[in-house]
């Protein structure tokens, strides 16, 4: 997935980017571990060990490594809850996010060798009437565009019409797709796009025949044997499941103490109507199958194949510039020299060697894929916390390990620099609440800023004036809605002269800041944008253009 600065948001899990500064060397065992399946195994099994003593408030983990197609360790680590006694193991299901990615584009993949679809082909030949914000690229978009990040959209463009939970169905979804903003030129840059594997994932569905969900569970869960696995959250059985993890404050999100934020995943994490992007919840045990199904580039243990090896690499082609450098140095012995975007995977140089990899992140759980094809090993971690720290030592530290790699101390770099994040995240929150004590009046009464505000995508937002008290004791007060999607809802109160900032009740949830602009002695327009500098990129409220109803 894509690299972004490491903070204490969902988008440290996305982040694939190696470096640190060069500290004590791993354990001399580490070498030796990579030539011997049963010390590999126990190798990377004592370090997913040190690595959680490292990060006490991690509650479980999930980590499966394939070597040779063979699964040569699934195990479950920790508690699926904070304060109580059940563990969790290798047959507990974790949601993995934006992993499922891949997923899809292998479904697109088997269309392609049954004909049924052509990497290079308009979406419009499958999807007729298909267009976009700006006609010229809906004209042009490709299915291998959907799945490469290119298309144009900013950072998680369109992503409030489904995170945090919406009640949009997909059917909704797809239909405000045409309205979504173009910030960049088409095919100039990556910029990561969840709506666009929406889209991909209903070009799946119209070449199959089947909804996404259901192609994917006949298709290739069942085939490839991942009894456990469901592809969507909706269908986890709370029992069964890691639940999720964060810190939700105070003072902002991701500060403050870890603590359960939901009694099943689909609480907080019902991407249903995005599934295609990110929906699936898996096991350690089945994501192990899927691991060895992707190293032999489509084979199955049958020897029958769920897709061509033709399209496997294809795949694994790169298709737009994620990231580059000068590459490897003494200080940063894993830096790329360029990390790029496929299909559904980031590819990129690592030690001289083609990783590939990609992670997901949802509320309360964080995970990472990481294949090394030159090795025939690929692993996976799954979390159920926030712990985007713990994850970088765990997906870096693992990779070192089965390359027998030893001159970097990935632990204590990740301990290190949570713990510098963490101080420059709390100083943030205290510079913006003494600002808002600062902060000037807003210049028209509360009241006259409330009703209805448009936004050609997102559609509306209600902003309501309501009195409490009686008398000398009577307060008028905003109250802000999202109308479609209820967990962001709440008081809006002033900040700084037109800026005004939610406090969502749901502390799980961001706030935003609302800056309104004045004509003629009305506010006519309104501006958001996030509150916390560690926001999730998937509360894409820069892009909403708000206009009073």
């Amino acid at each position: 997935m894509p690299v972004h600065p490491l903070t204490l948001s969902r988008r440290s899990a996305l982040a694939l980017s190696a470096g640190g500064t060069a500290l004590a060397a791993m354990p001399a065992w580490a070498r030796a571990a990579a030539n011997d399946h049963a010390d590999l195994a126990t190798a990377i099994d004592a370090f997913v060990q040190q690595a959680m003593a490292a990060f006490p408030d991690q509650p479980a983990l999930s980590v499966a490594v394939v070597r040779d197609g063979q699964a040569i360790l699934t195990r479950g680590y920790g508690v699926r809850k904070m304060g109580e006694a059940r563990r969790v193991d290798d047959r507990t299901l974790f949601a993995i996010a934006s992993n499922s990615k891949n997923v899809t584009a292998a479904g697109l993949a088997m269309m392609v060798d049954e004909g049924k679809v052509k990497w290079d082909e308009p979406v419009r030949t499958y999807l007729p009437g298909f267009t976009l914000s700006d006609p010229v690229i809906g004209e042009r978009i490709t299915v291998r565009d959907t799945l490469s990040h290119r298309a144009g959209f900013g950072l998680g463009a369109g992503d409030l019409l489904f995170w945090p939970n919406s009640d949009r169905s997909r059917e909704e979804v797809m239909a405000r797709v045409p309205f979504v903003p173009i910030e960049y030129g088409f095919r100039a840059g990556y910029h990561y796009c969840n709506l666009m594997f929406v889209v991909a994932g209903e070009v799946l569905a119209a070449a199959s025949g089947q909804r996404w969900e259901d192609f994917v569970q006949d298709r290739i869960l069942d085939r490839v044997g991942m009894t456990d696995t469901v592809p969507m959250a909706s269908l986890a059985d709370p029992q069964k499941s890691a639940l999720p993890h964060a810190r939700t404050g105070p003072p902002l999100r991701y500060q403050g103490p870890m603590r359960p934020i939901a009694d099943s995943i689909a609480a907080i994490w019902n991407w249903d109507s995005a599934a295609a992007a990110g929906g699936i919840c898996a096991s350690a045990v089945d994501w192990s199958k899927w691991i060895a199904v992707r190293l032999a580039m489509g084979a199955l243990p049958d020897g029958s194949r769920l897709f061509s090896e033709e399209t496997a690499k294809e795949m694994w082609r790169p298709n737009v510039i994620v990231t580059s450098s000068e590459g490897p140095t003494a200080a940063l012995p894993g830096r790329a020299i360029a990390s790029t975007y496929a299909m559904g995977f980031q590819v990129q140089d690592y030690r001289g060697e083609r990783l590939v990899s990609h992670g997901g992140g949802s509320p309360g759980g964080i995970s990472a894929t990481m294949l090394i094809p030159g090795r025939n090993i690929g692993f996976s971690v799954f979390s159920n916390a926030e712990e985007s720290y713990l994850l970088r030592a765990l997906r870096s530290g693992i990779t070192d390990i089965c390359m027998a790699r030893t001159d970097f101390d990935w632990i204590a770099d990740s301990v290190r620099r949570n713990e510098e994040g963490i101080e420059k995240s709390l100083a943030a929150a205290v510079e913006i609440d003494a600002k808002q004590a600062a902060g000037a009046a807003p210049s028209l009464p509360l009241s006259a800023y409330a009703g209805t505000w448009r936004d050609p995508w997102y559609g509306d937002i209600t902003i309501e004036a309501r009195t409490t008290g009686r008398g000398r004791n009577a307060r008028t007060g905003l109250y802000l809605s999202f109308t479609h999607n209820p967990a962001l809802q709440g008081p809006l109160e002033p900040y700084d002269g037109e800026m005004m900032r939610t406090r969502f009740p749901d502390t799980r949830e961001e706030d935003a800041f609302i800056t309104f602009e004045i004509e003629d002695g009305r506010p006519v327009r309104a501006t958001v944008k996030g509150v916390s500098p560690d926001i999730d990129f998937s509360y894409d409220y820069q892009d909403l253009k708000l206009t009073k109803v």
